[in-house]
């Protein structure tokens, strides 16, 4: 199955219906057009409930009290998130629910604020779990860090997915316009609008901040995060700690409830019981049989090596359309479960406390025969497609002779050639970043 499947004819022509793409899609197990839109659109999908498809999703309730939105989206896209919201209606946003302080979720509140403003309404109530503002304030304390980490993220996105520039070229990470929750809590929390009840329950996943909510009146499931429509980001290689086995935990929680609607911040919206619970029950068994494998080979005392080349997901699950590794991908959810288990060392006792990655790769090179040796073997490698050994071999290249126009050329054709060749978003944003990092080394030697 083609992990990117070829679009319809042009975008006019795809489903402009969220719920009858993803009823499709479930019932043949294959997906014929993206599945993750960024439209900027709006779709009512059922009484009293809207939907705006962004990066990421606003989810709204109208009730007889103003609306209750769940997220912002981000701050490229949240002007256009509210003006999409105010084409389905005009009552002032009563609650805004965080599901989880991910700039993409919050970053679009100050557009939400401006919006009220505008029309004359109060600011919204701004409710998130008790971690939304330290997660908030950790984004302050590591600006600098947090903007080079999402630039190379997204470095290696396709301009056909329509995400924007993600924020290159900013200076501040956390918008000065992104509006703090006013209200927080630890546990649970029922926040209740005009009869109607959102109840919200805090369970770590994707991070230590997330809120999933329970609406009975309609029988609904608003879960941030928790689903995606790709494979669960529980192993992202940039990040902080995330938490596969309590995430797996919170979906099979979810699946008690049977509920109608499943209303995910990014992806497609789902109706029916059996249908929900499907999406829940494969991404917690992925997650479950992760977990399970890894610590297994741990509590057998093998090292993260070992366990990183034994422990695989079915190919059966991977296929789904709603865990294609296109994001995240289970080798680094791996690496997350042994450094939430097991620390950060990985049982090689060099690598305790090793030597400098520039006098390793000189000592190397040197014993190979010098540099050209080990560009002319990394170079076959990639040709043949071992671009694991590839890039570990010119690495050291780079790393011995830092200045070497011929070792940084080599560079930059191989790790751009191994963006092209991954599956998953987070390692062609940091292949194509090492790539263009190479190629600007190159370029400024010749100028």
């Amino acid at each position: 199955m083609s992990l990117h499947p070829k679009p319809r004819d042009s975008a006019a022509s795809r489903t402009a219906d969220p719920l009858e793409l993803s009823a499709r899609v479930i019932a043949s197990g294959g997906a014929d057009e993206p599945t993750n839109r960024v439209t900027n659109t709006l779709t009512e999908i059922d009484d009293r409930i809207a939907i705006v498809e962004s990066f990421s999703h606003m989810v709204s309730f109208s009730t007889d009290a103003g609306l209750v939105c769940f997220d912002a989206s981000g701050a490229m896209s949240g002007a256009a998130v509210a003006e999409a919201l105010r084409g389905w209606s005009k009552e002032p946003i009563d609650s805004l629910v965080y599901t989880h302080g991910h700039m993409d979720h919050v970053g679009g509140s100050g557009a939400v604020a401006a919006d009220a403003e505008a029309h004359g309404h109060r600011p919204p109530r701004v409710v998130g779990h008790a971690n939304v503002p330290v997660r908030l304030q950790r984004y302050e304390d590591t600006n600098g860090y947090n903007i080079a980490i999402n630039a190379r993220q997204f470095g290696g996105v396709s301009r056909r997915l329509n995400l924007g520039s993600l924020g290159a070229g900013v200076d501040r990470f956390v918008a000065p316009d992104t509006l703090w929750p006013d209200v927080t809590y630890d546990d649970h929390l029922t926040v209740s609008v005009a009869g109607t009840d959102f109840v919200l329950h805090h369970d770590k996943g994707e991070t230590d901040d997330h809120t999933w909510a329970w609406v009975p009146k309609h029988r609904a499931l608003c879960v941030g995060d928790f689903v995606t429509w790709v494979f669960p980001n529980a192993g992202n290689p940039q990040k902080v700690q995330r938490y596969p086995l309590e995430w797996a935990r919170a979906l099979r929680r979810m699946q008690a409830f049977e509920a109608e609607l499943l209303l995910p911040a990014h992806g497609l919206p789902v109706r029916g019981q059996a249908e929900v619970n499907l999406i829940l029950g494969d991404l917690a068994s992925a997650l479950e049989g992760l977990v399970d494998a890894t610590l297994e080979l741990m509590n057998a005392g093998e090292s993260l090596d070992t366990i990183i080349q034994a422990v695989e997901v079915s190919e059966e699950l991977l296929s789904k359309p709603w865990l294609q590794p296109v994001y995240d991908e289970p080798e680094f959810v791996v690496r997350n479960i042994w450094r939430l288990y097991g620390g950060w060392w990985d049982l090689n006792p060099a690598k305790l406390k090793s030597a400098s990655d520039a006098a390793y790769a000189a000592e190397i090179v040197g014993l190979a025969g010098g540099e050209e040796q080990v560009i002319r073997r990394a170079q076959e490698l990639a040709e043949a497609g071992d671009f694991r050994l590839a890039c570990e071999l010119i690495e050291l290249a780079t790393s011995a002779e830092p200045e070497s126009v011929a070792a940084h050329g080599a560079r930059a054709e191989i790790y751009m050639a191994r963006r092209h060749a991954e599956r998953s978003l987070m390692s062609k944003g940091i292949y194509a970043a090492a790539s263009r990092e190479s190629t600007a080394i190159v370029e400024n030697a010749g100028s």
